[in-house]
């Protein structure tokens, strides 16, 4: 009698017990290399960047994405390049959450360039796409596109297509 209640607890327990399931990583850190086209306008002229991105999976296909770019524009005036400083915290919408991650998204960003004669602040706001492909359970490789509309209180609006590419690690 001793070990027959444990025994039949443990059968019980097993018929009882669900299913297991796969369990997805829901954070990620990750580069990028992209460039940003700045249209032409007279402040800023178009550039490649280094982007460091990270994300925090939220509840129901939904993450909280942050991306900042390190650039290097052209300065039509002085003909130089300088340091572009654009961090962004944004929402993004997965339509799959398997091994192909399509998504849409928008970000509130921050572009802060420091140049020789004044440093120029702007904000801005943007729609982005893009998709993620996993080449194994914790890293995936990624394509992202983003329009960006920069708004300064010195300088007139700035509008930026961003295009790149990158790789995270899910953890």
């Amino acid at each position: 009698m001793r070990t027959f209640l444990p025994a039949l607890g443990l059968v019980v327990a097993l018929f009882a017990a669900a299913p297991a399931h796969a369990q997805f990583a829901n954070r990620s850190l990750g580069l990028s290399a992209g460039y940003m086209n700045f249209n032409g306008t007279a402040s800023l002229g178009d550039t490649v960047f280094l982007g460091f991105d990270a994300s925090l999976y939220i509840e129901g296909g939904f993450e909280a994405v942050s991306l900042t770019k390190l650039s290097f524009p052209m300065d039509p005036i002085t003909g130089r390049r300088v340091v572009g400083l654009a961090p962004s915290l944004g929402l993004r919408y997965l339509f799959l959450e398997e091994s192909i991650r399509p998504y849409v998204g928008a970000d509130l960003s921050y572009l802060h360039v420091f140049k020789p004669q004044a440093n120029s602040s702007f904000f801005g706001v943007g729609p982005n796409l893009g998709i993620e492909i996993f080449v194994s359970d914790s890293i995936s490789l990624g394509a992202r596109a983003q329009y960006n509309v920069y708004l300064s209180l010195e300088e007139a609006v700035q509008t930026s297509l961003m295009l790149s590419a990158g790789t995270s690690v899910y953890f």
